[in-house]
């Protein structure tokens, strides 16, 4: 691709500057401020004046031979369109130009201003005389004034109608259709003509030498050119549709793949919806293509400021010949002084501070980086806030951790993917996960295997994760001492990990040592908070231990985790009632599960509501058809809320009961807890009463 002379346009082809301004306006997405907002726009670059892009090219000169004069014109029906020829040819020619709209960023030029006193109407010029206003034959060769009686096939007329050769006496016998030139925004000039206003869009061979795209529209073929493909993605792009956008820019590739602006504007496309890696692919084939363009430089040290890749962005935000913006430098020094402090930092272990700067880095600018989002998940598990780690490892695309740079940047002293993957293996061993995190060690070591901190990380978790199975296998062969010492070995290499001390606790419990399986069970609970095997041993032990209060604690813990545990609600059930004998309080006839219970009297009422927990009535009419169709869900209720007291009424049969609880409506049910009214509900659908149940049974 030819490059700019790097002159204004004004200066090349003598045009005063306001209009040069208008027409660079026209042509560039830059807004002339100089600030940030422009680097990921898709690019609107300058017309190449060596260029042969332009069909609306006159020469003076010499009149081209017979042999080349041909405009590629036909009546009346489409043909092969030519390339416009390579300016090349005519270097030694003086270029006037002329432009048919203000709205043509297709890398046409634009005539003498319109406030010029010499301006003359487009696709005109004086005769040799000087006096009479010739039409032209727009063919990307020299032009000749043909004769004032006969016109050439092809040419343009002031009032846009197009004039055959030897047609001019009959012309008046045509009037149910016109050949009119083509309207839209395709370069013409070449002579093609569509009947009832279709058009031919000639291609470019700006931007890689590609050749058209030509498709049918209303019977008619028609040629796209590469370049009005770029021109309607970036239409779409300043509308924020960067699918449509990219879309357009994948077929102006496929036309000119070696296009350096095309893939710069795909890469913009791919920014705007969130694919930075395939961005930074697609700007690194551009700079490859044309290692001078100073966009994709831009572009690419924005992408990878991003990405928090400090020196990759240096790299091109100082490529040699280019004059980085301040602002751009500012904002790359301060991101790389946080995530310098981040190293120091994590290094001794201070993870809150850790968390400081990498929040501090993210808001400079490095919004987008993977690996400091996995710095992040590391100090949270360092802290002992592993359910929060997780969260941060399930957010991040295992696509966005692999940007594959030609420049592998490194992280901590480590190549920024193994990092990802280090995190990752110290995060699923802390869940549990020994095979993943083995995979996710190995993967790390395989991409920087002369990282020490790699290595000793790939050993350590080997080891832990024998050391686990050992102590199952043991467990499972009720050989449970040796089993403890088994998951102490696998401690001792990660002592953060609350799966061995959860799985000791369990080896504690069995060997009637109940005092040390609560140790063990809140060294898991201080690492994982919400671990329920952890919260199930210690409520365990502290039952042996006749700790009621603290086992009717975790118990309800654990009721509102796991509701539709019968175990854990016949535990909690048998440990309220330990729990109130305790305290002297008086217990009878207290059951767990069972069947509805019915009751007849008032008296039997009164007992029955008064006992310690939630207790559920059903007021109902044996006869009433809404009562029949609830009534074997209400049985369902029983089973599977077995620590709750389910009662049935009959109103009709037990009126006393009715009027004491002012009952009226059938069906009603009303939940007590420890004696005392806490809800009522009046014909219920099945999802409003289980939802009631379950939320008064924790």
């Amino acid at each position: 691709m030819s490059r700019s002379s790097g002159k204004p346009v004004s200066e090349v082809v003598g045009i005063d500057a306001t209009f040069a301004d208008r027409f660079r306006d026209a042509l560039t997405c830059d807004d002339g401020s100089n600030n940030n907002n422009n680097i990921n726009k898709p690019d609107f670059r300058e017309l190449d004046l060596g260029s042969p892009v332009s069909p609306l090219r006159t020469t003076r000169g010499p009149a081209a031979s017979s042999s080349s004069s041909s405009s590629g014109s036909f009546s009346g029906r489409t043909g092969p369109t030519r390339k416009p020829e390579s300016a090349q040819n005519n270097s030694n020619t003086n270029t006037h130009t002329h432009s048919l709209s203000n709205n043509n960023n297709s890398g046409e030029l634009s005539g003498s201003s319109e406030n010029s006193p010499t301006a003359r109407k487009p696709g005109h010029r004086r005769s040799d005389s000087g006096s009479a206003l010739v039409p032209l034959i727009y063919s990307g060769q020299t032009a000749t004034s043909p004769a004032m009686n006969v016109l050439p096939t092809g040419n343009i007329c002031p009032s846009g109608k197009i004039l055959k050769a030897g047609m001019m006496a009959n012309r008046s016998s045509r009037t149910s259709r016109s050949d009119v030139l083509g309207s839209g925004m395709g370069n013409y000039g070449h002579g093609s003509i569509m009947r009832g206003g279709g058009k031919v869009e000639p291609a470019s061979s700006r931007g890689g030498g590609g050749g058209n795209e030509t498709v049918k529209k209303g019977g008619h073929v028609q040629s796209v050119d590469p370049e009005e493909l770029k021109r309607l993605g970036n239409e779409c792009y300043k509308r924020g549709n960067f699918a449509d956008a990219l879309s357009l820019y994948d077929r102006a590739i496929a036309m000119s793949p070696a296009s350096a602006a095309y893939r710069s504007n795909r890469a913009a496309a791919l920014t705007g919806l969130g694919r930075l890696g395939e961005s930074v692919r697609e700007c690194e084939v551009a700079v490859r293509l044309d290692p001078n363009y100073g966009r994709a430089h831009q572009r690419l040290a924005s992408l990878f400021l991003r990405l928090g890749q400090v020196e990759n962005a240096r790299k091109h935000l100082c490529y040699p010949g280019m004059q980085p913006e301040p602002s751009e430098m500012q904002r790359l020094q301060v991101v790389e002084k946080h995530i310098s402090k981040c190293g120091d930092v994590r290094r001794v272990g201070e993870w809150k501070s850790v968390l400081r700067e990498v929040d501090a880095a993210v808001a400079a600018g490095a919004d987008s980086s993977p690996q400091l989002f996995m710095c992040r998940a590391e100090a949270f598990l360092k802290l002992h806030q592993i359910d929060d780690a997780e969260s941060i490892l399930l957010s991040i695309p295992k696509s966005e951790l692999q940007i594959n740079s030609s420049s592998q940047a490194r992280f901590f002293g480590m190549l920024s993917e193994a990092y990802s993957y280090f995190v990752r293996a110290q995060i699923e061993m802390a869940l549990g996960r020994f095979e993943n995190a083995v995979t996710a060690a190995e993967k790390a070591c395989q991409i920087d295997s002369r990282n020490v901190e790699v290595a000793v990380l790939l050993n350590n978790v080997r080891m832990v994760a024998r050391a686990r199975v050992r102590g199952n296998d043991l467990f499972k062969s009720e050989r449970y001492t040796e089993a403890c010492s088994a998951y102490g070995e696998g401690l001792r290499l990660d002592p953060s990990n609350s799966v061995l001390y959860c799985n000791r606790a369990a080896c504690w419990f069995k060997l009637g040592q109940w005092e040390q399986s609560i140790e063990d069970s809140n060294q898991a609970l201080h690492i994982q908070p919400n671990y329920t095997k952890a919260l199930l041993r210690r409520a365990a032990s502290n039952s042996k231990l006749e700790r009621w209060e603290e086992a009717v604690k975790d118990y309800e813990i654990l009721r509102r985790e796991l509701p539709n545990d019968n175990e854990v609600a016949e535990s909690l059930f048998h440990a309220q009632v330990a729990l109130k004998k305790s305290r002297g309080e008086e217990v009878y006839n207290l059951k767990f599960g069972g069947e509805v219970e019915e009751v007849s009297g008032l008296e039997q009422f009164r007992a029955a509501i008064s006992l310690p927990g939630v207790s559920v009535v059903h007021f109902e009419v044996a006869s009433n058809l809404q009562c029949k169709q609830i009534w074997p869900f209400v049985n369902t209720l029983c089973g599977r809320y077995p620590s709750i007291n389910f009662l049935k009424v009959d109103i009709q049969q037990s009126p006393t009961v009715a009027t004491a609880e002012n009952v009226r409506i059938v069906p009603t049910f009303k939940i007590y807890k420890n004696g005392s009214r806490v809800k009522e509900i009046v014909c219920p659908s099945r999802d409003m009463l289980e939802h009631s149940v379950r939320h008064y049974s924790f």
